[in-house]
């Protein structure tokens, strides 16, 4: 688990150096405002834009080992960059320019994550929205673990930010799980 903290911060001093808007997401923010569980790998949001991420995956590319065969082509077509860190350890970069991600980022807290690593991290409402929006069976053992371990969440930011994503899929029972969930009124 260290490597990917290492991982995790040495990601996180990049981005930083240069300003960028960002935050960790996926299994070590889980970490943090869930049950703790095994990450193989450090995710983040990164906020690019819309037709601006090309910049920032060259910046990237050229500072961070690509962990697949055309890597720039496949971060602009699926808005995900996948790197390597300088021990070797995997790390995903969400390129984001939804009004979510631009909310999630700047949202995100200073976090501990072990006694010498404070990161930047999405709030336990963001993670909580992410992971109910993919909704794989893991994700939901998420969802639940983030709502057994934080007991002030912010249930009408969660439904509000939730329901438009659901709403683009005609996701209705993703929104009804969640107000369950979090004793909320349907």
């Amino acid at each position: 688990m260290n490597g990917v903290l290492e991982a995790a911060a040495e990601v996180c001093a990049f981005m930083e150096a240069r300003g960028w808007a960002f935050c960790i997401i996926g299994g070590l923010a889980v970490q943090h405002w869930g049950e703790p569980r095994t990450t193989l790998d450090a995710d983040f949001a990164l906020l690019t834009g819309w037709g601006d991420e090309e910049p920032y995956v060259i910046e990237l590319l050229a500072s961070f080992e690509s962990r697949i065969e055309d890597a720039h082509a496949f971060a602009l077509a699926n808005r995900v960059l996948l790197l390597r860190s300088a021990q070797g350890y995997p790390v995903d970069i969400a390129l984001g320019a939804l009004p979510f991600e631009e909310a999630m980022v700047a949202r995100a807290v200073t976090a501990p994550f072990a006694p010498k690593y404070t990161l930047r991290c999405c709030t336990a409402e963001d993670l909580l929205i992410m992971k109910a929006f993919a909704g794989r069976a893991r994700d939901w053992l998420d969802v639940e673990g983030i709502v057994a371990r934080q007991c002030t969440l912010d249930a009408k930011y969660i439904i509000g930010q939730l329901t438009p994503l659901c709403e683009m899929r005609e996701d209705r029972d993703t929104i009804l799980r969640v107000k369950a969930l979090l004793g909320a009124e349907s």
